[in-house]
């Protein structure tokens, strides 16, 4: 069932939440008409919607960095039985908890980071992290810790990527004088951006595709689908030696 409120008030509401990244028809008004990216996200879903279950009945699913709330509404109009959305942006939640009412989907928004999501004390049936990674000052840290506390079995994950597309076969070791492999283009990459990218200075590192699936596999998830260019279908497997999430040690912790 969705929102009672008529047309003109929900684009007063909408312009009074914005500007909106995601892109949301609430009852034929559009958050983000004029998206540089066109129809985002939807443009994008519709690209990998195939891959994850049409029928998500009984399935608990979590959103990580949820945004305007996008994916956390297409997540319970495929019936799943819980949702929760995560966002560090206190802008983007309240965007999200309207998004929710409007079309009528009881979903959970929290404010917590990635960093977090141990708080959360369960795991998911799916775990979405879409665009978030580049976003992350440390974000292999990140994966590690969806395997270790929120991921039960699938993960869909989704990053910006920049360099090139061709992914090299790798040895298992190399010699210490064997840098030749570091020139290749389709060697693991993250690339640093230490001021700003697309004029958005949280963008920190920007993996090329060899690089996203390597650090997928580091964390303990294994590739099972690559519908669209930036998206990966993953299942949770069991990490390699030594790739177990690391804790800082906080001060007064002791």
């Amino acid at each position: 069932m969705g929102s009672i409120l008529d047309p003109e008030e929900i684009a007063r509401r909408v312009r009074a939440l914005g500007p909106w990244f995601h892109n949301i028809d609430l009852g034929g008004v559009r958050t983000a008409p004029e998206h540089f990216l066109g129809d985002y996200p939807a443009v994008k879903w519709r690209c990998f919607s195939h891959a994850l279950p049409q029928d998500l009945a009984g399935l608990s699913v979590l959103d990580i960095g949820c945004n305007g709330g996008f994916y956390s509404i297409e997540m319970k109009r495929r019936g799943a039985a819980r949702v929760v959305g995560i966002d560090s942006d206190d802008d983007y939640l309240a965007q999200a908890r309207f998004a929710a009412e409007v079309t009528g989907h009881e979903i959970e928004f929290r404010n917590l980071s990635v960093y977090d999501v141990g708080a959360l004390g369960e795991r998911f049936d799916i775990v979405l992290f879409m665009g978030v990674l580049y976003h992350l000052r440390h974000p292999l840290l990140a994966l590690d810790l969806i395997h270790e506390h929120v991921a039960r079995d699938l993960l869909v994950f989704q990053s910006m990527q920049r360099g090139a597309e061709e992914v090299e076969p790798l040895a298992e070791d190399y010699d210490f004088w064997e840098t030749w492999p570091f020139d290749r283009p389709g060697y693991p990459r993250l690339h640093f951006v230490e001021r700003a990218y697309a004029h958005d200075g949280t963008n920190w590192w920007i993996p090329n595709r060899a690089c996203a699936e390597a650090m997928l596999r580091s964390a303990g998830f294994e590739i099972t689908a690559h519908p669209e260019a930036e998206v990966y279908v993953c299942r949770r497997v069991q990490p390699p030696p030594g790739a177990e999430a690391v804790y800082p040690v906080r001060a007064g912790s002791r």
